[in-house]
């Protein structure tokens, strides 16, 4: 009864969410902040070493305990967001979550592997620190192998997404994170010749997916049973929650990275390059081929911004886990940080602007199999 409830809440203020202001202010400038934090966390390296020092050496089995409780603090209100019930829509759109689940899994952690070893271990190994190579492209690897969570609402929302479709690709793939990311990074670290610890790998898996979900799932279920509308204002009040804790997160990381940063500030840019490339190929891949499959463009801007964005807060938390604050790999995700929010707005704009393109298609003006009224709008 509860689930019905909340698939017709869903249905019902679709055309609320997608008319509200979707990105704050905060949010826009995001990756203002995170340099803000980059030039705050070197000054305090520099300043506040022995303390950085004393906080980084409170561990319990590899696990720092101020960051581990920051990441929870990130990635807990992000989850309650997602609703599991909506596994069952992902039958109305066969096509556009299989185009989906293709990019996701099969392309991304793939191709990002690729370019790590094209631009890292090749093209841009003269210019970078010869003991980070690896773990540089470990970072990448794990920014590429989490899919996008939260933000991802906000993207479909930008681009006037359909909200069941987002909501049941974004439950979809998180349920395939807590059994596949483990092994796909496994893989690929291995394919990468980089060390897998992999009781470090499963105890993340455990401690930044298992119970977060099902901390996040719980605390979902008290607000829903109390009202929709207690649901939204405790969302509304503890929004603020993930990105603080991001922000604190990242000024310990770069005080600890202060050193290798000030020492070789180009690193920066040159991780920076694969991870747009990236980002560029799969939401245009994931954008071809639903114009191909015949979807709507209300399903094909969501399918191609989830395949576009990462759930960086995982990656990050990952990162630290496996290879330490000081390591290349926690930097690499950092980096997957600086850049999402301008990156994930130029190709929200790109959709938008080929939205007459992409409906010229014959496939998609033919809505034989379209029951929602946003088609008989568009058609």
């Amino acid at each position: 009864m509860g689930t019905r409830r909340e698939v017709a809440a869903v249905r019902g203020s679709a055309a609320t969410r997608g008319s509200a202001a979707p990105l704050s202010r905060f949010e826009r400038y995001l990756s203002v902040w995170v340099l803000l934090c980059i030039g705050v966390g070197i000054a305090l390296g520099q300043a506040a070493s022995p303390e950085i020092q004393a906080i980084a050496r409170i561990q319990i089995a590899q696990v720092n305990l101020p960051v581990g409780l920051l990441i929870w603090v990130m990635i807990i209100p992000m989850l309650i967001k997602v609703d599991f019930a909506a596994l069952h829509e992902v039958r109305r759109h066969v096509r556009g979550i299989g185009v989906t689940l293709f990019v996701n899994w099969l392309v991304k952690p793939f191709s990002m592997a690729l370019l790590g070893w094209l631009f890292i271990r090749h093209l841009f190994a003269p210019w970078l620190p010869a003991a980070q190579l690896d773990s540089y492209v470990a970072g990448l690897i794990l920014l590429a192998a989490a899919p996008c969570t939260a933000m991802v609402f906000v993207w479909s929302r930008l681009s006037n997404g359909d909200p069941l479709f987002t909501l049941s690709q974004v439950a979809l793939n998180d349920t395939i994170m807590v059994f596949a990311f483990a092994p796909i990074v496994g893989l690929l670290l291995g394919i990468s010749s980089i060390r897998v610890p992999w009781d470090t790998l499963f105890t993340s898996v455990v401690l930044y997916i298992v119970i977060p979900v099902i901390l996040a799932q719980l605390w979902r279920r008290y607000l829903l049973r109390r009202s929709r509308e207690h649901f939204d204002a405790t969302m509304q009040r503890i929004a603020p929650w993930s990105t603080a804790a991001l922000l604190l997160t990242l000024v310990l990381l770069f005080a600890f990275q202060g050193q290798a940063i000030i020492g070789q500030p180009l690193v920066i840019v040159l991780l920076a390059v694969p991870i747009l490339i990236q980002v560029l190929f799969n939401s245009a891949l994931a954008y071809g081929l639903n114009r191909l499959a015949g979807e709507s463009h209300d399903i094909a801007c969501p399918s191609a911004l989830i395949g576009a964005s990462n759930f960086f807060e995982l990656a990050v938390a990952t990162a630290i886990s496996l290879f330490g604050f000081r390591s290349g790999a926690a930097l690499a995700t950092v980096v997957g940080v600086l850049i999402e929010v301008p990156v994930m707005l130029l190709v929200v704009r790109a959709v938008n602007a080929s939205r007459d393109w992409y409906q010229r298609k014959p496939a998609v003006q033919d809505r034989r199999s379209c029951d929602r009224p946003s088609c008989d709008r568009r058609s």
